[in-house]
């Protein structure tokens, strides 16, 4: 359930209500016919969900560009669940267009948990330790073959500089209402961070909607529409967006994260939250206020590091 900024145009989203879903099971899978629909709370972005009986759901892309990753989810997922520490999404099933729905689409077992949040967390270092153990295991996966950046994932693992002119425009916008002159120099940073071109799997939207709890720890990752085969700098946003100050030194260690990958990441925290302040400019929704507080945060981690020795 993607809440990461895209690149370009904000794709054409269509509709899809439950009685159009019963259809297309019904007609593609008659074994599941009798089974009840109904659409999952805040079931994302990119794609329309819906419960699919108890144990199961039915994930139908909202856009033609968020179709693109179904194929790569039936590919790669079954292969990469055997090797994580965390459940993750497998496809059950494969559908096709049909009933006036014009994408592909799939079945997946229904992966229990609540999204994850600051408040929900039991202990922030325990998650944050347990989510760098899953992102180490997904970096070590064998790359062959592997999806590399493109229009399928909005070119997550490729370089920040895909990013460069949103960045500056958000930046453009901020002018007088955050300290711009500092975040211009954190992006410059991260921009000129140099990465070694050693690729690795990565799941390019490690966000608090993605990462499901159960009694307070992490129990599963969802939503893997943006993985790919690149740089794994963009999984380490999430050590700005959700982990406190313990938790994300813990991350750091955990991952042995050097200088370059690290400021590579904070890059990709900064573009996410530039983005998500301006277009909330003059807002005070908790979108807004949790976006000024994550900006505050990496204004502070960058500061603190400048001062700081690096971590070895």
């Amino acid at each position: 359930m993607s809440d990461t900024p895209q690149l370009g145009p904000v794709p054409r989203r269509i509709a899809v209500d439950p009685e159009q879903v019963r259809r297309l099971v019904a007609d593609q899978f008659p074994r599941w016919a009798d089974l009840p629909v109904r659409p999952v709370a805040d079931g994302g972005w990119d794609n329309w969900t819906f419960h699919l009986g108890d144990r199961m759901l039915a994930r139908l892309p909202s856009a033609a560009e968020y179709a693109e990753a179904v194929g790569k989810e039936h590919r790669w997922l079954p292969a990469l669940a055997p090797r994580l520490p965390l459940p993750i999404p497998v496809p059950l099933a494969k559908g096709e267009p049909g009933a006036g729905y014009p994408y592909p689409w799939s079945i997946y077992r229904w992966l229990d948990g609540e999204p994850a949040s600051a408040d929900r967390i039991a202990d922030p270092r325990r998650f944050a330790l347990d989510l760098a153990g899953f992102l180490a295991a997904l970096w070590s996966v064998d790359t062959t073959d592997g999806p590399r950046p493109g229009q399928h994932n909005w070119y997550r693992g490729g370089t920040l500089r895909t990013y460069d002119g949103q960045a500056r425009r958000a930046l453009s916008a901020l002018d007088g209402h955050v300290d711009t002159r500092l975040a211009r120099k954190i992006w410059s940073s991260a921009l000129a961070a140099p990465w070694d071109g050693v690729e690795s799997w990565f799941h390019g939207d490690v966000a608090p909607g993605n990462l499901l709890l159960d009694d307070g720890r992490l129990a599963a990752v969802i939503d893997f529409g943006t993985c790919g085969v690149g740089d794994p700098a963009c999984d380490l946003a999430v050590a700005w967006t959700l982990l406190t100050t313990d938790g994300r030194q813990a991350f750091r260690e955990r991952l042995s994260v050097d200088d370059a990958t690290w400021a590579r990441g904070r890059g990709w925290a900064l573009w996410k939250t530039l983005v998500t302040c301006a277009s909330a400019l003059g807002d005070a929704d908790d979108v807004a206020v949790r976006a000024r507080r994550v900006l505050d945060g990496i204004f502070s981690e960058y500061a603190a590091s400048a001062v700081t020795p690096p971590v070895p």
